[in-house]
């Protein structure tokens, strides 16, 4: 017998005690050894940041990366189940600082590298922990490492890194000192989530740099770079898009006094005035017009598109004295406001003499004064311009933003402190037009969100080639050859892009994109392996920790029992190869979007089993979140691979969207709209989670919020109630799957049509999800539980009553046992919790010994229904094989086609009910119906539609000529040129209905020949009649009511109102009750016997007022009379 269920589920106490079963149970890992030996299904997880806790948007994707996984293992497929944790970079340290209270980088160095780097580690392990703990709270299946290891590997690195640690590995207990046991975690000795700060991680990441180094790739260069100030460190183009915030500024309209043109002036415009002291030339567009005017007794030149705006309220005051194209104005000498300043004479000569007007086809004419302040050590457009130019370029600031010496009273001061002394300093020398206040989008540091400079450094780049104005088809193989960019975008044509549009959204960041900056002046990351000799200028790229090892002269010791990382790398010496000079490691790490695109070589065993390597590689699936993802792993995984493989890293991508509010607005704490992981899980539970991500379209954003988890949460209660009145009925009956006598042959129509559906139902979500279409598999799914409960089990409900005939009951049991299973599984990989809870108990009967011998049971040669008999059934949905090939052979398309016309033609009859204003529970005499429904099982499915129609009869009609009268409309446009002067008397024939149907849809109409595309046929039923049609489908409802039928509809109508008033005085199936009502003398006079037996009332009395008593429950119920008064009371017997 089913263990009893409770009405209403307790979601949350089922998922915990699914994740104890799993545990003590091994549910996962004999999954794993189940299908070990399966065709490989390779999956490369991108790497979640191990920096804080788990996210609600990190559950989305993580959600898919668990149901496709699981789905792949119902098939029998071998997984390698691992995930990772992105580990070193900005986002680490930045949070690292904020504990330590600290403000700028030297802070860090006067604390010491050595001991903040352990402290980076140490958040790591702590979040890693965290993470996986709410991963599998999720309900996440993975090789997870122990938390409790992870914080056992963090207090012994916060002791000592020599601290020796013993920890679970994958074979067995694995030990040896902290640090070194840290770097290799992930790897197949130590076994669960891959670390990107892992010794093999940084190895191969070194290796592709080697290669970048030996096509000609790498190199440094200097650049006008996004720079934080906060953080001192470059912002590459692959972050900068990521922090962009409105900010308001001020901006500024200032003079550029002409040398050969006195008391002339160009006005230039910015909106960074901290910059103004770095000016070296003025742009111009050759083809707009320039003014000049004479304005408060100056004279400027501004662009003539940009004159009321550059002069504000007092532009009516200027006149006009001279107009010219910018190309005149080219090479015009100025001097600018700070040329006095030792550190701009020093950089353009007395006097400024290096200023001058050039040309930029990017001046714009809808902004500024079309005369932009270009200063190339303050911006990468200004920078890439003054290089085309030959200008010199001015660095005002150092790291932390601080104006340098040389700048007067400016040097000491931040960049953001000096807007007033810039003003001031202009207005002195009487430069300064007008200022104003603008908001405009800025950037901003993607980790702290400290507003971004630009300041000119020194970083180190892969070159991406040449962007080439011809299509790639014609590009030479030469050209291929020499460019990454092209190479990549070649890989990029041979993956699956899902949705779509990711194609070419990657395809565009690789037209667009600039070389690659790969270098970070920061402690916390990859140590870049390029040793530069200052001697010779010599640059040399090492291949791997050996390649140091092999070439080191100084310094190898102090690396000795440590992971290759600052400061003890930095210790270690190379001999230059060209000179022999000692070289020492450039300080700077390596971009963290290195760290997480090697990771399909350096967690697939590359180097040390190529074999591996080659059957899990390139990956079948990856998934992550698409905004962003195009220019950060997806292209670093691309980047990647192309040049260690020249191959693709998978051949399908999955994009998602972002969770937001439910209001619609990123979620923030401040706004009320922020749902923590932890709540969510608590108070919603993972599978609604889980399946509310599923439902959603993947290429839209989803508005978390309680309100669709309710909503979500109600279509699992269905689910739940079918699964209930399946447990409780069967109590009732005795019935178990064990004993059940059951027959394919002692099937009705219906039992047949449910199991096609589940049949259906499997074949259908097989082939969504081995398309990653998991939308569409979710939404068939509900259609399924729709028919399971509100079709299949609403028509067959008596069917399992204790004294139901036994063949026909056991039918309906073992139908509804074996269709709900298949739903289940078919569900499992969506919400494995509440599925392997149900599961659990409809196999109760025939569960396996959980130690005993595993086995695959669900397949077409083991069906689960004959295991559940022997005993036999595994202890997990999880470990059941897909249902699809067991269930085909219930497959009957002609009759769910049958089936589907029933149901569409009951939608139809309610239509006309509704129309003719008729209750649904007044019985009516006939129904006539077109329905295309013809077989063995015709006559059981029109008694079901009679049944649906409330009819007494249903009359299948050959066509709908006898039930609607057809009309043709002539569609005039079409025809009005051709009819000419008979258009009249056609039109008018039309309407009288003096029409001629022709073969082929066409007509003969006042003697005219009209086409079928020529015309619109109507389908209007007769006067009288009450008839709806739909694609064929027509039905005709005989409205005719006789009092026989009167009072059946009454005593319907009176059912119904008991059964609610059974429902609210508690009343369980099996209680008895007395009844008393007034005012429904005809159809308890007629309808007494049938009335009792429904409503399960022992005695029925007609009386002339309500009962007395608190025991008696009451209520209503208009009848066709007038409204019937009713009481009933619970009989002791």
């Amino acid at each position: 017998m089913f263990n009893p269920v409770d009405a209403r589920p307790d979601l949350i106490g089922i998922e915990h005690e699914a994740l104890r079963r799993w545990r003590e149970e091994g549910v996962f890992e004999r999954l794993r050894a189940q299908t070990t030996g399966g065709p490989a299904w390779s999956f490369l997880d991108g790497p979640i940041t191990a920096n804080n806790p788990m996210g609600v948007h990190h559950a989305w994707g993580r959600t898919y990366k668990d149901l496709f996984q699981r789905f792949r293992a119902s098939l029998g497929h071998e997984l390698r189940w691992q995930q990772g944790f992105d580990c070193q970079g900005l986002w680490v340290e930045v949070n690292v600082e904020r504990e330590l209270g600290y403000t700028s980088k030297r802070q860090i160095e006067e604390q010491g590298l050595a001991e903040f780097i352990s402290l980076c580690k140490q958040r790591v392990l702590t979040y890693a922990a965290r993470q996986t703990e709410q991963s599998i709270r999720l309900g996440m299946w993975m090789d997870w490492n122990d938390p409790a290891d992870l914080l056992k590997l963090r207090d012994a690195l916060a002791k000592d890194p020599a601290t020796p640690v013993t920890i679970n590995g994958a074979n067995g207990p694995v030990s040896g000192p902290a640090e070194q046991l840290i770097g290799r975690l992930g790897t197949p000795e130590v076994g669960g989530s891959y670390f990107t700060f892992s010794d093999e991680n940084n190895d191969l990441i070194w290796t592709f740099l080697a290669k970048c180094h030996e096509r000609g790739w790498l190199y440094k260069g200097s650049d006008s770079m996004p720079w934080c100030a906060r953080c001192g460190t470059g912002i590459s183009q692959h972050e900068m898009t990521e922090g962009y915030a409105d900010r308001e500024d001020q901006s500024l309209y200032f003079g550029l006094a002409l040398v050969d043109r006195p008391g002339e002036e160009l006005i230039a415009w910015t909106t960074t005035p901290w910059t103004v002291a770095a000016n070296v030339a003025a742009a111009v567009q050759p083809s707009l017009d320039y003014e000049l005017v004479e304005f408060d007794g100056r004279k400027l030149w501004i662009g003539a598109s940009r004159r009321a705006a550059a002069l504000g309220g007092g532009a009516p005051r200027a006149k006009l004295l001279e107009t010219r194209k910018g190309s005149e104005l080219i090479g015009w000498k100025y001097r600018a406001p700070f040329d006095a300043l030792p550190a701009v004479s020093e950089a353009l000569g007395p006097d400024g003499a290096a200023h001058r007007v050039i040309a930029w086809d990017e001046v714009g004419s809808e902004e500024g004064t079309c005369i932009v302040h270009i200063a190339p050590g303050c911006g990468s457009d200004d920078h890439k311009l003054g290089v085309a130019e030959g200008l010199p370029a001015i660095a005002p600031i150092d790291e932390s933003g601080v104006y340098l010496d040389g700048f007067g009273n400016l040097s000491g001061r931040e960049w953001h402190e000096v807007t007033e002394d810039v003003f001031t300093h202009l207005t002195a020398a009487k430069s300064l037009l007008r200022r104003e206040k603008i908001t405009h989008r800025y950037p901003h540091c993607w980790r702290c969100a400290t507003p971004l400079v630009f300041r000119l450094v020194d970083e180190w780049f892969i070159s991406m080639g040449p962007l080439y104005e011809k299509p790639r088809d014609q590009l030479t193989k030469a050209e291929v050859d020499a460019s990454l960019r092209y190479q990549i975008m070649a890989v990029v044509d041979r993956i699956t892009w899902l949705p779509e549009f990711g194609y070419e959204r990657e395809l565009d960041w690789l037209r667009n994109m600039s070389d690659w900056m790969i270098s970070k002046k920061r402690y916390w990351g990859l140590a870049l392996p390029i040793y530069e000799c200052t001697a010779c200028g010599k640059v040399e790229v090492l291949s791997s920790r050996k390649d140091l090892e092999d070439r080191a002269t100084a310094g190898a010791a102090a690396l000795e029992g440590h992971t290759a990382h600052r400061p003890y790398i930095d210790e270690v010496q190379i001999d230059c190869s060209g000179c022999g000079a000692k070289v020492t490691r450039v300080p700077d790490v390596g971009n963290p979007w290195l760290d997480a695109g090697i990771v399909s070589f350096s967690t697939m065993r590359y180097r040390e089993d190529p074999e591996y390597w080659k059957r899990w590689f390139p990956a079948d699936f990856i998934t992550e979140s698409f905004p962003g993802q195009f220019r950060n792993w997806f292209y670093s995984l691309l980047a990647m691979s192309t040049v260690m493989a020249s191959s693709e890293p998978t051949k399908t991508v999955f994009g998602y969207g972002l969770v937001v509010g439910a209001d619609g607005r990123a979620m923030h704490k401040s706004w009320g709209n922020s749902i923590e992981f932890d709540e969510a899980a608590d108070r919603m539970g993972a599978d609604v989670m889980r399946w509310l991500f599923v439902g959603s379209r993947p290429e839209e954003n989803v508005h978390f919020g309680w309100e669709a988890a309710d909503e979500t949460r109600r279509r699992l209660l269905v689910l739940w109630n079918v699964y209930a009145f399946l447990v409780g009925q069967a109590a009732s009956a005795g019935w178990t799957p064990k004993g059940s006598s059951a027959t394919a042959k002692g099937r009705s129509v219906m039992d047949r049509w449910i199991l096609s559906r589940s049949a259906e139902l499997a074949a259908s979500a097989e082939r969504s999800f081995t398309a990653y279409d998991a939308y569409s598999a979710v939404r068939r799914l509900e259609q399924g539980i729709d028919e399971l409960s509100t079709w299949y089990l609403r028509r067959t409900r008596e069917r399992f009553a204790p004294d139901a005939p036994i063949a026909d009951r056991d039918a309906a049991f073992d139908t509804l046992h074996q269709a709900l299973l298949t739903l289940l599984r078919v569900a499992a990989p969506i919400a494995p919790f509440l599925t392997d809870a149900i599961y659990r108990n409809l196999a109760s009967a025939g569960l396996a010994d959980v130690t005993g011998a595993s086995q695959v049971v669900g397949s077409a040669e083991r069906p689960l229904a004959a295991a559940i008999r022997a005993g036999e059934a595994p202890g997990s949905i999880h470990l059941l094989h897909w249902p699809s090939a067991e269930s085909a052979p219930w497959r009957d398309e002609v009759l769910e086609s049958s089936m589907d016309r029933i149901i569409r033609a009951a939608e139809l009859g309610r239509s006309v009910r509704s129309a003719a204003n008729i209750r649904t529970r007044q019985p009516l005499a006939r129904a006539r119906v077109v329905l295309g429904v013809s077989g063995n099982d015709e006559a059981e499915l029109r008694e079901i539609l009679a049944d649906e129609l409330n009819v007494k009869s249903v009359e299948a009609v050959g066509d709908a000529s006898g039930l609607f009268e057809r009309r043709v409309k002539v569609l005039l446009p079409k025809v009005g040129k051709r009819l000419g002067g008979s258009t009249q008397a056609v039109m008018q024939a039309a309407r009288d209905g003096a029409v001629e149907f022709l073969a082929g849809g066409a007509v003969r109409i006042a003697g005219v020949d009209l086409a079928a595309d020529e015309i619109e046929v109507q389908a209007v039923p007769r006067e009288g009649q009450h008839v709806a049609e739909d694609d064929g489908l027509v039905v005709e409802l005989d409205t005719a009511l006789t009092p026989e039928l009167i009072s059946e509809g009454d005593a319907r109508e009176l059912m119904r109102a008991v059964q609610d008033l059974r429902k609210l005085a508690g009343l369980r199936r099996e209680d008895r009750i007395e009844l008393q009502a007034t005012g429904a003398k005809a159809p308890l006079a007629t309808h007494s016997a049938a009335i009792a037996a429904a409503v399960g009332a022992q005695n029925i009395q007609e009386v002339d007022r309500d009962p007395a008593g608190e025991e008696w429950q009451r209520g209503s119920v208009p009848l066709s009379a007038g409204e019937a008064t009713l009481a009933i009371r619970r009989v002791n017997e």
